[in-house]
Protein backbone atom coordinates (compact mmCIF):
# COMPACT_ATOMS: atom_id res chain seq x y z
CA UNK A 1 0.00 0.00 0.00
CA UNK A 2 1.35 3.28 -1.09
CA UNK A 3 1.73 5.97 1.69
CA UNK A 4 -0.51 9.14 1.73
CA UNK A 5 0.43 12.32 0.95
CA UNK A 6 0.10 15.52 3.08
CA UNK A 7 0.46 18.89 1.39
CA UNK A 8 0.73 21.31 4.47
CA UNK A 9 0.80 25.00 3.10
CA UNK A 10 0.57 28.53 5.32
CA UNK A 11 1.63 32.11 4.58
CA UNK A 12 5.18 32.65 5.70
CA UNK A 13 5.09 33.11 9.90
CA UNK A 14 2.11 30.75 10.51
CA UNK A 15 4.03 28.47 12.35
CA UNK A 16 3.95 25.73 9.76
CA UNK A 17 7.24 24.39 9.94
CA UNK A 18 7.32 24.40 13.74
CA UNK A 19 4.13 22.51 13.72
CA UNK A 20 5.01 20.04 11.00
CA UNK A 21 8.63 19.56 12.92
CA UNK A 22 6.78 19.05 16.54
CA UNK A 23 4.22 16.36 14.68
CA UNK A 24 7.61 14.79 12.79
CA UNK A 25 8.65 14.04 15.90
CA UNK A 26 6.46 12.07 17.39
CA UNK A 27 5.25 10.03 14.53
CA UNK A 28 7.25 7.35 13.14
CA UNK A 29 5.63 6.43 10.01
CA UNK A 30 5.93 10.41 9.09
CA UNK A 31 8.26 11.90 6.83
CA UNK A 32 9.19 15.46 5.28
CA UNK A 33 10.16 15.75 2.10
CA UNK A 34 13.16 18.51 1.72
CA UNK A 35 12.58 20.96 -1.34
CA UNK A 36 15.16 22.07 -3.48
CA UNK A 37 15.74 26.06 -2.93
CA UNK A 38 17.82 28.58 -4.68
CA UNK A 39 17.27 30.78 -1.58
CA UNK A 40 20.49 31.44 0.62
CA UNK A 41 20.77 29.03 3.49
CA UNK A 42 19.31 31.20 7.19
CA UNK A 43 21.45 31.05 10.17
CA UNK A 44 21.79 27.20 11.71
CA UNK A 45 19.92 25.52 8.07
CA UNK A 46 21.76 22.45 7.05
CA UNK A 47 21.80 21.66 3.42
CA UNK A 48 19.64 18.61 3.22
CA UNK A 49 17.68 19.12 6.15
CA UNK A 50 15.70 22.00 5.65
CA UNK A 51 16.53 22.45 2.21
CA UNK A 52 19.01 21.28 -0.41
CA UNK A 53 20.11 24.69 -1.32
CA UNK A 54 21.32 25.11 -5.21
CA UNK A 55 21.83 27.75 -7.39
CA UNK A 56 19.80 29.01 -9.85
CA UNK A 57 21.41 27.24 -13.01
CA UNK A 58 21.56 23.97 -11.39
CA UNK A 59 17.69 24.10 -10.51
CA UNK A 60 16.72 25.00 -13.96
CA UNK A 61 18.76 22.03 -15.65
CA UNK A 62 16.60 19.68 -12.86
CA UNK A 63 13.62 21.30 -14.07
CA UNK A 64 13.79 20.72 -17.55
CA UNK A 65 14.76 17.34 -16.99
CA UNK A 66 11.21 17.11 -15.75
CA UNK A 67 13.00 16.07 -11.78
CA UNK A 68 10.06 18.04 -10.08
CA UNK A 69 6.59 16.64 -9.08
CA UNK A 70 6.34 20.34 -8.81
CA UNK A 71 8.11 23.82 -8.25
CA UNK A 72 7.13 27.46 -7.90
CA UNK A 73 8.83 31.07 -7.57
CA UNK A 74 8.41 32.16 -3.94
CA UNK A 75 9.05 35.56 -2.56
CA UNK A 76 11.90 35.61 -5.25
CA UNK A 77 13.13 31.85 -4.68
CA UNK A 78 12.49 29.12 -6.81
CA UNK A 79 11.51 25.90 -4.97
CA UNK A 80 10.94 22.03 -6.40
CA UNK A 81 10.43 18.68 -4.85
CA UNK A 82 11.54 15.45 -6.09
CA UNK A 83 9.30 13.73 -8.17
CA UNK A 84 11.32 10.22 -7.82
CA UNK A 85 12.11 11.05 -4.00
CA UNK A 86 8.50 10.53 -3.51
CA UNK A 87 7.81 7.92 -5.62
CA UNK A 88 10.57 6.21 -3.79
CA UNK A 89 9.48 6.64 -0.44
CA UNK A 90 5.73 6.22 -1.31
CA UNK A 91 6.50 2.66 -2.59
CA UNK A 92 7.73 1.82 1.11
CA UNK A 93 3.65 2.50 3.00
CA UNK A 94 5.46 5.39 4.56
CA UNK A 95 3.50 8.87 4.69
CA UNK A 96 4.79 11.99 3.72
CA UNK A 97 4.39 15.81 4.53
CA UNK A 98 4.67 18.31 1.58
CA UNK A 99 5.45 22.02 2.75
CA UNK A 100 4.88 23.68 -0.14
CA UNK A 101 2.85 26.76 -1.01
CA UNK A 102 -0.52 27.00 -3.22
CA UNK A 103 1.07 26.66 -6.77
CA UNK A 104 2.94 23.37 -5.76
CA UNK A 105 0.02 22.50 -4.03
CA UNK A 106 -2.32 23.00 -7.47
CA UNK A 107 0.34 20.67 -9.09
CA UNK A 108 0.14 18.13 -6.95
CA UNK A 109 -2.98 17.44 -6.61
CA UNK A 110 -3.51 17.38 -10.43
CA UNK A 111 -1.21 14.62 -10.03
CA UNK A 112 -2.50 12.70 -7.21
CA UNK A 113 -5.99 13.77 -6.17
CA UNK A 114 -5.80 11.69 -3.41
CA UNK A 115 -3.15 13.92 -1.69
CA UNK A 116 -4.85 15.92 1.61
CA UNK A 117 -4.55 19.34 1.33
CA UNK A 118 -3.92 21.27 5.13
CA UNK A 119 -3.80 24.86 5.27
CA UNK A 120 -2.24 26.45 8.09
CA UNK A 121 -3.89 29.97 9.10
CA UNK A 122 -2.63 32.81 11.73
CA UNK A 123 -5.37 34.28 14.34
CA UNK A 124 -5.29 37.62 12.46
CA UNK A 125 -2.90 39.80 10.07
CA UNK A 126 -1.44 41.85 13.43
CA UNK A 127 -0.20 38.46 14.75
CA UNK A 128 1.25 37.69 11.51
CA UNK A 129 2.82 40.57 11.55
CA UNK A 130 4.58 40.49 15.01
CA UNK A 131 5.94 36.87 14.41
CA UNK A 132 7.41 37.84 11.32
CA UNK A 133 8.82 40.94 12.89
CA UNK A 134 9.73 38.81 16.29
CA UNK A 135 11.90 36.75 13.80
CA UNK A 136 14.21 39.35 13.32
CA UNK A 137 15.03 37.68 9.35
CA UNK A 138 13.54 40.29 7.33
CA UNK A 139 13.78 44.08 6.70
CA UNK A 140 11.13 46.09 6.66
CA UNK A 141 10.65 45.73 3.03
CA UNK A 142 10.88 42.10 2.89
CA UNK A 143 8.11 42.05 5.90
CA UNK A 144 6.11 43.97 3.91
CA UNK A 145 5.91 42.07 0.87
CA UNK A 146 5.25 38.77 2.72
CA UNK A 147 2.37 40.36 4.48
CA UNK A 148 1.20 41.24 0.85
CA UNK A 149 1.77 37.68 -0.55
CA UNK A 150 -0.19 36.23 2.71
CA UNK A 151 -3.40 37.79 1.83
CA UNK A 152 -3.13 36.14 -1.98
CA UNK A 153 -2.02 33.41 -0.32
CA UNK A 154 -4.86 33.11 2.08
CA UNK A 155 -7.27 34.06 -0.69
CA UNK A 156 -6.77 29.92 -2.05
CA UNK A 157 -7.72 28.57 1.55
CA UNK A 158 -10.86 27.47 -0.05
CA UNK A 159 -9.03 24.92 -2.20
CA UNK A 160 -7.95 22.65 0.48
CA UNK A 161 -9.43 20.06 2.57
CA UNK A 162 -8.96 21.06 6.62
CA UNK A 163 -8.15 24.28 8.16
CA UNK A 164 -6.12 24.69 10.90
CA UNK A 165 -5.73 28.15 12.88
CA UNK A 166 -2.57 28.21 14.80
CA UNK A 167 -3.16 30.69 17.89
CA UNK A 168 -2.62 27.98 20.07
CA UNK A 169 0.54 26.31 19.59
CA UNK A 170 -0.60 22.92 21.63
CA UNK A 171 -4.22 22.77 20.25
CA UNK A 172 -3.20 23.45 16.49
CA UNK A 173 -0.25 20.41 17.21
CA UNK A 174 -3.13 18.18 18.37
CA UNK A 175 -4.98 19.54 15.20
CA UNK A 176 -2.51 18.52 12.90
CA UNK A 177 -1.99 15.33 14.36
CA UNK A 178 -5.63 14.32 14.23
CA UNK A 179 -5.69 15.31 10.92
CA UNK A 180 -3.49 12.44 9.75
CA UNK A 181 -4.24 10.05 12.18
CA UNK A 182 -7.87 10.73 10.65
CA UNK A 183 -6.62 10.02 6.67
CA UNK A 184 -4.92 6.49 7.82
CA UNK A 185 -8.55 5.01 9.65
CA UNK A 186 -10.20 5.68 6.39
CA UNK A 187 -11.77 2.45 5.58
CA UNK A 188 -10.14 1.90 1.87
CA UNK A 189 -6.68 2.46 3.45
CA UNK A 190 -7.28 -0.01 6.44
CA UNK A 191 -9.05 -2.67 4.34
CA UNK A 192 -6.15 -2.41 1.76
CA UNK A 193 -3.71 -3.35 4.19
CA UNK A 194 -3.14 -7.43 3.76
CA UNK A 195 -1.79 -7.39 6.92
CA UNK A 196 -4.04 -5.61 9.05
CA UNK A 197 -6.04 -7.98 11.64
CA UNK A 198 -9.06 -6.90 10.05
CA UNK A 199 -8.71 -9.21 6.63
CA UNK A 200 -8.91 -12.12 9.44
CA UNK A 201 -11.69 -10.61 11.17
CA UNK A 202 -13.55 -10.22 7.55
CA UNK A 203 -13.05 -13.42 6.28
CA UNK A 204 -14.28 -15.17 9.48
CA UNK A 205 -17.72 -13.08 8.89
CA UNK A 206 -17.51 -14.16 5.62
CA UNK A 207 -17.70 -17.90 6.41
CA UNK A 208 -20.12 -17.79 9.36
CA UNK A 209 -22.48 -15.80 6.60
CA UNK A 210 -22.19 -18.71 4.64
CA UNK A 211 -22.56 -20.89 6.76
CA UNK A 212 -25.89 -19.42 7.55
Amino acid sequence: MKGNLFIVAAPSGAGKSTLVNAVLAEDCNLTLSVSYTTRAPRPGEVDGREYHFVDLPAFQAMQKRGDFLECAEVHGNHYGTSQKWIADTRSTGRDIVLEIDWQGAQQVRKLFPEAVGIFILPPSMPELERRLRSRGKDSDEAIRQRLHNAREEIEHVGEFDYVIINKDFEHARGDLAAVIRAVRLRAGDVLANPGAPMSELLGAVASTTKAR
